[in-house]
């Protein structure tokens, strides 16, 4: 069976979607791997390298997916390039379907069976195929560190003969993976943490790891069965920026992290939280990509407001991108490993499997996920 891996073409996009060593444990599973040429450049992989894994390097993209039975890649595809997908094959990427209803259609035209990545489960089970989860932690490392590159002060208390530096006060919206991530790589650097979520089950690992867990009253909130935060009322949302509002204005570094997945993020620093901040102070806004969760965020750049330098830089995992791409193309491989028939040596969708009924967004021409039906049907 025939597997195409393309290289990423989106601007700065220096992830890698899989690496040598996960090609060879596919090429021994007995799968006919093409990659393009130059596919782990930015990650310092060479062609050599997946030529010695066992993979095929071609240099026609075009005919590469064209020809391809799956294709394995990490961002959605342009719509031109979903247009060569050949009837009856599997495509697996990122796709942010809930934003891109003409391309989820016109993968459906096409009769390719589209797994959408970002719709994995957040099960036992298909943990290990989570790319949310092991990206959004890279992320929440790379807020920290970003943080501390810009701030005027270090992070640590220090004892000198000079007197006494305070730590630098982080405060962390948010304890899902990323949030989480972020709490314990602030800690690791020294700095006072605390931490907001509107799950109170979540408040015992913010304080293992070391945070103070800020209590604010919202009444009932929670979470889904697949471990998001439900979404607040407006009146919930209030409350929560007022309850916070104390907690910024002591704030070095503020690192959103809120998102609502298939939704638009929801905002919760506000211009006046901002003007209450200190000068020289850092908010970065990790949910810059879905709409943001700062007022006055843009995204891809960092903007002063009132000596406030809000930070709405994209793609965070890239700035990592050898260990982001190592993760990703764990993921990937142990998708491609689960529906891997060995007697068949082929990719075989079933399509009673709990997984995919979660993450296989088109099949046999037609929008299968309920939720994205409905979602286009009222917008």
């Amino acid at each position: 069976m025939k597997l195409f891996i393309p290289k990423e073409t989106y601007p700065n996009e220096l992830r890698v979607p899989m690496l040598p060593s996960d090609v060879e444990k596919l090429v021994k599973k007995g799968a006919d791997i093409e990659i393009e040429s130059s596919l782990g450049v930015t990650c310092n992989y060479t062609d050599a390298q997946y030529e010695n894994a066992g993979a095929k390097v071609v240099r026609d993209r075009r005919a590469g997916l064209s020809s391809a039975e799956v294709v394995l890649r990490l961002r959605k595809p342009v719509l031109d390039e979903a247009r060569l997908l050949r009837s009856g094959s599997i495509h697996v990427s990122y796709l942010d379907p809930f934003n891109e209803k003409q391309l989820v259609q016109v993968l459906a035209e096409q009769g390719v069976s589209a797994i959408c990545m970002e719709m994995i489960p957040r099960t036992t089970l298909a943990q290990k195929m989570d790319v949310l989860s092991s990206q959004a932690s890279l992320a929440g490392y790379v807020a920290v560190i970003l943080a501390a590159e810009r701030l005027n002060k270090v992070f640590p208390m220090m004892m000198t003969p000079a007197g006494t530096i305070q730590p630098a006060r982080v405060f962390i919206i948010g304890a899902g993976v990323a949030g989480l991530q972020a709490i314990a790589t602030a800690k690791r650097l020294g700095a006072r943490v605390e931490a907001f979520d509107t799950r109170p089950v979540v408040a015992e690992q913010v304080r293992s790891l070391g945070a103070r867990f800020v209590q604010v009253d919202l009444g009932e909130t929670g979470e889904t069965k697949n471990g998001y935060a439900r979404e607040l009322t407006p009146e919930q949302l209030q409350k929560q920026r007022e309850g916070m509002a104390k907690v910024c204005a002591e704030a070095d570094v503020v690192i959103t992290t809120a998102q609502v997945f298939g939704r638009k993020a929801p905002v919760i620093v506000t211009k006046d939280m901002i003007a209450g901040m200190k000068p020289g102070s850092i908010v970065i806004d990790l949910a810059v990509e879905g709409g943001g969760n700062v007022e006055g965020s843009v995204r891809g750049q960092e903007v002063m407001v009132n000596g406030v330098n809000i930070i709405g830089l994209e793609n965070l995992p890239a700035r990592v991108a050898v260990h982001a791409s190592q993760m990703y193309s764990s993921n990937l491989t142990s998708l491609v490993e689960h529906f891997w028939n060995q007697e068949t040596k082929r990719f075989e969708l079933n399509l009673e499997d709990e997984i995919l009924k979660g993450c296989l967004v088109t099949h046999n021409k037609e929008v299968r996920n309920e939720l994205l039906r409905k979602h286009y049907e009222g917008g």
